[in-house]
């Protein structure tokens, strides 16, 4: 899942939040200098990806563009999926999105000491470019997407993955939809609930 999904799934705690925003950014066992509800953030966030990665569901979807784009299939289908989580935002959530997205800008930005280098830079893109509302349009996603290939080590192709998005819109979003259920189940599994 791409960083709108991970931090919906944060639910209400600020710390799992941070930690699910930053986790990218950290190492290995580097998490452990982080505040203990960080690390648990950090580790949900390892968590999700592995659930998201090994669920058949989420395989369909990436073979369909593995041909394509190798390795960043997977990557492609994250943004993707977040892309259906934030058009049909009123599926999952009482909160409108744009309040959703203000309320965790605000979160960030007052947590922005604990943020690694990496995770400050993208924090001022996407809040300058408002990536996580941007999410929801087809255009914010061809946005993303176009930034991850200039930003990408290898040739990914990744500039042109809204063609397959728009030519399997349906499809994708019924796998997402498939998939996201199980996704929340897990998370609420991993969870804490005093």
């Amino acid at each position: 899942m791409n960083f709108l999904s991970h931090l919906y799934l944060s639910g209400e705690d600020e710390g799992l939040l941070i930690g699910n925003f930053i986790a990218d950014s950290v190492k290995g066992s580097d998490f452990l200098k982080y505040p203990e509800e960080v690390q648990k953030g950090i580790v949900l966030h390892r968590k999700i990806d592995t659930f998201t990665d090994s669920h058949p569901i989420v395989e369909e979807s990436k073979q369909r563009l593995r041909e394509r784009y190798k390795k960043y299939a997977s990557v492609i289908v994250d943004v993707y999926y977040d892309h259906y989580l934030a058009a049909n935002w009123n599926v999952y959530s009482n909160e409108k999105l744009e309040d959703f997205v203000l309320k965790t800008y605000d979160t960030i930005n007052r947590n922005k000491h604990l943020l690694p280098p990496k995770s400050q830079l993208f924090n001022e893109y996407m809040v300058q470019y408002n990536i996580l509302y941007a999410y929801g349009e087809l255009e914010g996603i061809d946005r993303v997407l176009q930034g991850m290939s200039r930003r990408a080590s290898f040739v990914s192709n990744m500039e042109h993955a809204i063609q397959e998005l728009k030519e399997h819109y349906h499809l994708f979003g019924k796998e997402f939809n498939s998939f996201f259920p199980d996704l929340q189940q897990f998370v609420n599994t991993q969870i804490e609930i005093p």
